[in-house]
């Protein structure tokens, strides 16, 4: 039991070092490197197209509800 204790606190102290202070490198890695603005592109794009979808589905809906209606 007295050689359990200390394993059990170095796992409590690699517990509190979480991995999330490495996500702004990350973040700062992609800023440095120019490969941020190819994410905001594509997330643009992405959107953009969903968007888009949107408008042509409610205009196809639209033509359709008035057609019932004749």
């Amino acid at each position: 039991m007295a050689q359990k204790a200390p394993e059990e606190m170095n796992t409590v102290e690699f517990s509190s070092q979480t991995p999330a202070a490495s996500e702004p490198e990350m973040a700062d890695v992609m800023r440095r490197d120019g490969k941020i603005y190819i994410v905001v592109a594509v997330l643009l794009t992405v959107l953009l197209g969903l968007l888009l979808y949107m408008i042509s589905l409610d205009k196809k809906i639209g033509k359709l509800e008035r057609e019932l209606k004749q």
